[in-house]
Parts: C-alpha cells; sequence; structure tokens
C-alpha cells in the first residue's frame, strides 16, 4: 500500500494569516510541511522560521516560489501582491493556494485566473469561512433539501478593523470593508444559494463612518441571483465587541442560524484578565470575553487545507477555485459601482460556469404546509393552526385571482 503524499510548501507571508496558516499546516495533516517561508522586514521571516522550525526563509518572493525542493505556493500577502505572487507560481509550474480576496478587481483576479488555466497548475482559493464546520453542515443540509427552496441568505462580519498597515490603504487593499470582509460574505452567500446559480445584479451602500481612512470602514448590499434568491451582507470596521460573525439562511422548509465566534456557547468573565492573547479581533481582555476553543478549526483553517491538499492528491477542483474568487470579485466590482450610482448594477463576468466547483443548485423537498392545491381547483398559499384550536387555511382561485380564507378542525 502506497503511503500518502507529502508536499514541501513555500509560503509567502509572516503576519497573521501566515501565522494561521503554518499553525493548519503543520497541526491536522502534520506530513506537509512549509519548507521556504518568504516575509519582509528580514526579522520577520527570520523570527517565522524559528517558531515553527522551517529550513528556510528569505524576503526575495521569487527565490521562495522557485526553490527547487518545494511543490505548492501558498499566498499569504498583502493584496496588491497577489498576482505577482501567482504569476510566479505558475511560471514554475506549482500548484498555488492564494488568501482572499483573489485579486483587488474582477480584472486583476481573471488575470490570475488565466494565468493557472495556461499553466495547467492546481489553484485553490483559500476562502476559510467556507470551512467553518458550522457551514459545513449547513450547506451539506441545504444540499439535501432541509430547507426546501433557498429564498434568502443573509452573512454578516464585523469588527474593530484590520491589524495591518495595508488593509488600510485603498490602493494596496483595493477597497475597504467591503474588500476585506465582504468577499467572505459573498462566498459564504453563493455557497448556501448554490454556486450554479448565477449572481445577476447587485444594491449596495457603503459609508466611512468612523475611521479617518480613503476607503468604506462599512457596508450592505443586497444580491439578486438567476433564481430570484437574494443575498444580504453586512460588513464593518465599526464594530465594538469582537470579532462577529453570522449567518442565516431561509428557504421554503425551513430556517437556519449560525453564530461562528461571539456567542457560541463559550464565555467567561474575567476581572484580572487572561495575561495574553484572547481570539482573534478580540476587543478586550477583561469582563466578559469570549475565547475560541479552537480558533483554526473553528475559523475554518484545518478543514481548508485538509480539502485543498487533498483534491490536489486525487486530482480533484477544490471545493473553492481560482473561478469562484473570480465571481467574489465581480460582485465585489458591482457593489462598488452601485455605491456610487445609487442603483442596482449588473454583476459583470467574462464567462459564467455554473458546473464550478461543489456548489450545485440545493435539492428542493416539497412543502406541504406552506403551498400547493386546495379543493375545487383553488392553491393552498398558507396552513395555520390558530389559538382556539382550529385550522385556518388561506387560499387563492386560479379563475378570479381572489383570495380567501377557510376554517376548520
Amino acid at each position: 500500500m502506497n503511503s500518502p503524499k507529502s508536499h514541501r510548501i513555500t509560503l509567502l507571508g509572516t503576519g497573521l494569516i501566515g501565522r494561521f496558516y503554518c499553525q493548519a499546516l503543520h497541526s491536522r495533516r502534520s506530513r506537509d510541511r512549509v519548507h521556504v517561508v518568504c516575509g519582509v522586514p528580514e526579522e520577520s521571516a527570520a523570527d517565522f522560521s524559528r517558531a515553527f522550525g522551517i529550513p528556510k526563509w528569505t524576503t526575495d518572493m521569487a527565490e521562495a516560489v522557485r526553490d527547487p525542493e518545494t511543490d505548492t505556493v501558498i499566498v499569504g500577502l498583502p493584496n496588491d501582491l497577489h498576482a505577482k505572487a501567482v504569476q510566479l507560481a505558475a511560471e514554475a509550474g506549482k500548484a498555488v493556494l492564494c488568501t482572499k480576496p483573489l485579486g483587488r478587481s474582477a480584472g486583476e483576479a481573471r488575470s490570475m485566473l488565466e494565468a493557472v488555466e495556461r499553466a495547467g497548475v492546481f489553484a485553490g482559493y483559500l476562502e476559510d469561512l467556507c470551512y467553518t464546520p458550522k457551514t459545513l453542515k449547513a450547506a451539506a443540509s441545504i444540499r439535501a433539501g432541509a430547507l426546501g427552496r433557498v429564498l434568502w441568505a443573509r452573512s454578516r462580519e464585523t469588527h474593530g478593523g484590520p491589524h495591518s498597515a495595508w488593509f488600510w490603504d485603498v490602493k494596496r487593499a483595493g477597497g475597504g470593508a467591503i474588500v476585506d470582509l465582504g468577499c467572505h460574505c459573498i462566498e459564504v452567500i453563493r455557497t448556501f444559494i448554490g454556486k450554479g446559480v448565477r449572481p445577476v445584479e447587485v444594491m449596495a451602500v457603503s459609508d466611512t463612518l468612523v475611521h479617518p481612512i480613503d476607503a468604506e470602514d462599512s457596508g450592505i448590499g443586497l444580491i439578486r441571483f438567476e433564481n430570484r434568491a437574494i443575498g444580504q451582507f453586512e460588513v464593518a470596521w465599526t464594530f465594538r465587541g469582537g470579532l462577529d460573525i453570522r449567518d442565516e439562511v431561509a428557504g421554503t422548509g425551513g430556517t437556519i442560524w449560525l453564530n461562528h465566534f461571539l456567542r457560541t456557547g463559550f464565555e467567561m468573565f474575567t476581572a484580572s484578565g487572561l495575561g495574553g492573547y484572547v481570539a482573534e479581533k478580540a476587543d478586550a481582555e477583561k469582563g466578559w470575553i469570549f475565547p475560541s476553543g479552537d480558533e483554526l478549526t473553528e475559523l475554518g483553517y484545518a478543514d481548508m487545507f485538509a480539502d485543498m491538499l487533498d483534491a490536489m492528491e486525487s486530482g480533484r477542483p477544490a471545493v473553492e477555485t481560482f473561478y469562484d474568487g473570480y465571481v467574489v470579485n465581480a460582485v465585489m466590482d458591482a457593489c462598488y459601482r452601485s455605491a456610487a450610482s445609487r442603483r442596482w448594477e449588473p454583476v459583470e463576468l467574462f464567462e459564467w460556469r455554473p458546473g464550478a466547483g461543489h456548489g450545485r443548485e440545493p435539492a428542493v423537498v416539497a412543502d406541504g404546509a406552506s403551498a400547493g392545491s386546495g379543493e375545487d381547483g383553488c392553491v393552498l398559499i398558507k396552513t395555520e393552526r390558530m389559538p382556539d384550536g382550529t385550522v385556518k387555511r388561506i387560499l387563492r382561485d386560479p379563475a378570479t385571482g381572489g383570495i380567501f380564507q377557510e376554517i376548520g378542525k
């Protein structure tokens, strides 16, 4: 029996996301190791290398990517460096996994997609919030038909602002809270509604309410899909209280509410404090705090890398592909156009690939409690048990269009 393949990885980036990535890679799938790390300044790369037992470190991106002993490149860099890093990996013929957002715009994301497709290399989009345990289980339930036809999906991510200076620079980041957080929300919404369902148009508002920056620090958007489902996202760098990540899904046959990081059952009051790190974007170290039981798993990193590396070995696409990242960028572009024009703006895609990834439209299970055929050819709109024990049925006469009710036992 052949032993499982192990991967030697070039990791680009030594910031918070690089640290999370390295911790996840060296934990669950311990046979896969970061072999080369690239970061700036020099001290950062050297310290990171020592902390994680990485054999090689450098400040030269090209040198790191071309290292002859690695087969996979992970991009955990600021947004303005993604395209260059992906191009280098494609030219080196190496698999490449890129953090969110894929690009600063749909045009930039498309260039990255085309680079890996021309080179014929494996490419995965590191959208961790699609891999949280709750999201995975909710998405599987939705695909099995537990909610019937999905009508509406809402995703919210808010906190007090990013941890590094480049996030706040609109030129380097490509935007503000919508680019930073909206990319998560949009892909989570697509996961629940079905990645085989095309996003058609967007209405969004954004503003800079608190911080003295050029980018937006808050935004809200509505996404209309071709099957008439609606996605709603809320993002902000103005929220006080920690990292708030919540999702809701409503269908003809059910509802799901998810809280991923606050009020999840682990709440602590401390007058003295923990004396160190509490959880990502924690807003306080004393008083009521919300520690994380297993941050890497709860934020999706562990399952994300398991999927990516398993997909590479089995020859299948990852659940999250570069094409998915491109679609997210196209939706965000439409959000910015809508915020400027104050009207619905189309989602412009160079091509639509409904079969991309694992995102087929959810199955639909008949919901006999809410709609169907009534007596005498009338259409049943709703049935409800009333406080007095009677059953009220709301019906519509298709011949006249009239709506009436019947009350029975």
